[in-house]
């Protein structure tokens, strides 16, 4: 069995580029094909594999860059990654990773952590969001340009992989599946992160400075309240998030491992805002015996134990409305109750989702299906 593993670009450090990082665990002589790969951006681990980049390479030197110039060089680019020459490819993809050209033969199975977001969800973005009149009219000519290609990339896929349940249900109804969807959850790795003795005076959040990622919530509500927030990220909001934010917030970037980790222990507890299909920081938050305040929806639903009765037996306080003051107001509580959490407990649940259980899900998943497929072909 000939395997590629394709991914939409490595140029950051995320959900979706450890889900990358743990295929190649899963299959360590696979090369991995990629958009663009930027070796500082992202997890060390890619250095030791055989990555594979497009020619868009040479236009993305940053992830600004890649974004900016995605539509139409990054598409057409995308396009031309050839893997005719494996019998399996195996896709971790958000957005382009399913545009390349594949042997009409080969088992195409999809790891789709959400169809893609500019096409399906424009209104996920501040710029569509806030366009008018002929630069509006441009981007939805643009956004029916990307939702032609990518539904048509989608049918080539043989088997689709979802992160959740309700990813499974947004992969039926944009890419038209009546096939079930099964669905194993990406990994967070416990090893990495520790419970500290006591957490310290300070909130966390680890997430990308976008649109759809609600900070603006929290740096409202944080403003508000004056207590002490460190975001960690970057992304293309973050001049504009920056501005907007009093001397209690500090935004923080480029950090090791280790660093990371030290600001997952010692927070009072991460604040997630937006609403994401899986949410992988919540679980490392967990993994650091650290209470989580989160909007209710979308992944948390599935991996996080809100609060109700039980504090001991909770890793989670959650707001019902996407609000400044709904926030602020689950902040409030958490202030009263955050050494009262269980971090033990809180540890346990994120063990749930080990790295090592992922990775032989994925593998047995990917070697059923093509043993399944020779035998098809043997009896034809």
């Amino acid at each position: 069995m000939k395997l590629a593993i394709v991914h939409d670009d490595l140029m950051r450090r995320g959900g979706a580029e450890q889900v990358a990082r743990c295929f190649h665990y899963a299959f360590p002589k696979a090369p991995i094909f990629t958009l663009a790969y930027d070796p500082e951006s992202t997890y060390p681990d890619f250095k030791n594999c055989k990555v594979i980049t497009s020619w868009y390479q040479k236009l993305a030197k940053d992830e600004n860059k890649m974004k900016k110039l995605f539509f139409p060089f990054g598409l057409m680019a995308m396009h031309q990654v050839d893997v005719t020459g494996f019998d399996v490819v195996l896709l971790s993809s958000t957005y382009c990773a399913k545009y390349i050209k594949v042997s009409p033969e080969a088992l195409v199975i999809n790891y789709c952590h959400q169809p893609f977001r500019l096409a399906w969800y424009p209104e996920s973005y501040a710029e569509f969001v806030q366009a008018k009149g002929f630069k509006k009219l441009m981007l939805m000519s643009i956004i029916a340009i990307l939702q032609h290609y990518d539904f048509k990339a989608a049918q080539r896929t043989n088997y689709f992989i979802a992160n959740t349940l309700e990813t499974s249900y947004k992969i039926k109804d944009k890419y038209k599946v009546e096939e079930e969807i099964e669905v194993i959850y990406p990994p967070v790795s416990s090893k990495q992160f520790y419970v500290a003795s006591e957490p310290k005076n300070y909130y966390l959040m680890v997430t990308r400075l976008e649109y759809y990622k609600r900070v603006d919530l929290a740096i409202e509500a944080f403003n508000q309240l004056g207590l002490p927030l460190i975001i960690v990220g970057t992304g293309t909001k973050e001049s504009e998030l920056k501005s907007k934010s009093k001397n209690n917030i500090q935004f923080k970037s480029g950090l090791s491992g280790s660093e990371l980790s030290k600001l997952y222990a010692e927070c009072r507890a991460l604040v997630f805002p937006q609403h994401e299909d899986f949410g992988i920081t919540p679980l490392e938050a967990n993994a650091s015996g650290r209470p989580v305040i989160a909007y209710g929806a979308g992944g948390v639903l599935s991996t996080m134990i809100p609060l109700k009765d039980a504090i001991q037996k909770s890793t989670a306080i959650f707001f019902q409305e996407q609000s400044v003051e709904a926030l602020r107001q689950a902040v409030k509580i958490m202030e009263d109750i955050y050494l009262d959490f269980n971090p033990d407990f809180i540890r346990k649940n994120a063990s749930r989702f080990e790295e090592e259980a992922f990775i032989e899900a994925i593998q047995s998943f990917v070697k059923t299906k093509y043993q399944n497929i020779c035998k098809s072909f043997i009896k034809s």
